[in-house]
């Protein structure tokens, strides 16, 4: 079987990378970083989160998947722009619009097995609008293309290792709260931290946020997955998510923090203008959409997931 035959669920061999090429010097550091994944072409929230970070002079890293929703061609724009002034990887959206040929992946997702095949057909097909519509020229392209996969940062003491989905490929899910709370997990993850001497872990992707803590004889280990930055990640909620890593404890409310060597690695609450991105999200994709049946009512109720699922230490 190709990618072509299963789009959304199967992924390029070129998203894959070793866990040990994390074991490298940084490619920057700062005493706080914003990482934020899964903006999804969410323009006040990029709006708000720009303003957070201004205000507290913290690095601002983009760790994927800052297109989804911006299909019109003006936002489109507006949204990479702003975006690329900061540190910034690509994920699975921005490496499919990349490509200067189709290789048939879809969306690039790599949906998982317990996704059901709706949600795959809805995102295979918001993506081939986002990226007819969209008219991203070539300089754009080429811009998305040359993004790096993943970034090793440094905060105080710690190493933090930057990815899109996991620490074996952009698009892969085992940072996500399910694949975490397996039986087996941490043998694994052991041998992720002994390999690639990262002491923090930070991911998106799976869109759903999950922070966990493990102490293994190579060391102390966090995973800090946000979800998404640009949509709400709990049932009843407005807010997006955005993981914060700093030698300062954040001063306003914390959903979760685990403290590492004298670094808060901590999850914030992105508040932005609600009303105003209804009105943007329902511009560009209008009710009966796919991107309506698909996500509409998680923007508007958030989705069923709760915190206490996503936040406690193993």
């Amino acid at each position: 079987m190709t990618i072509a035959d299963n789009p959304g669920r199967t992924c390029p061999l070129d998203y894959r990378y070793e866990i040990a090429s994390f074991s490298r010097n940084a490619d920057f550091e700062a005493d706080a970083l914003y990482v934020a994944g899964g903006l999804y072409g969410n323009t006040c929230a990029l709006g708000a989160l720009e303003e957070l970070a201004l205000e507290e002079g913290a690095a601002l890293v983009f760790n994927g998947d800052f297109h989804w929703f911006d299909r019109d061609p003006v936002i489109f724009a507006e949204v990479n722009h702003r975006v690329l002034r900061h540190h910034v990887l690509r994920g699975n959206v921005e490496t499919e619009l990349g490509r200067s040929l189709d290789v048939g992946a879809g969306c690039g997702c790599a949906y998982p097995s317990n996704v059901d095949r709706q949600t795959v057909a809805w995102s295979n097909a918001i993506f081939d609008r986002l990226r007819r519509a969209a008219c991203v020229h070539e300089a754009q392209r080429v811009a998305l293309a040359s993004l790096p996969m993943n970034l090793v940062a440094k905060v105080g003491g710690l190493r933090i290792g930057i990815v899109h989905g996991d620490c074996e490929s952009l698009a892969g899910w085992r940072f996500s709260n399910a694949s975490l709370d397996l039986p087996h997990a941490g043998q694994w993850l052991q041998q992720v931290r002994l390999l690639s001497n990262i002491d923090v872990f930070t991911s998106t992707h799976t869109c759903l946020p999950v922070m966990r803590g493990f102490d293994f004889a190579s060391g102390p280990l966090v995973v800090a997955n946000n979800g998404a930055a640009g949509m709400p990640n709990f049932k009843e909620t407005t807010y997006g998510i955005v993981t914060r890593i700093s030698t300062r404890p954040w001063h306003g409310h914390v959903l979760h923090r685990i403290e590492l060597d004298g670094v808060s690695i901590e999850a914030i609450a992105l508040s932005f203008d609600v009303a105003r991105w209804h009105r943007e999200f329902l511009s560009q994709w209008p009710p009966g959409s796919e991107a309506w049946r698909a996500y509409w009512l998680r923007i508007t109720s958030g989705p069923a997931y709760s915190m206490a699922r996503a936040y406690f230490t193993a």
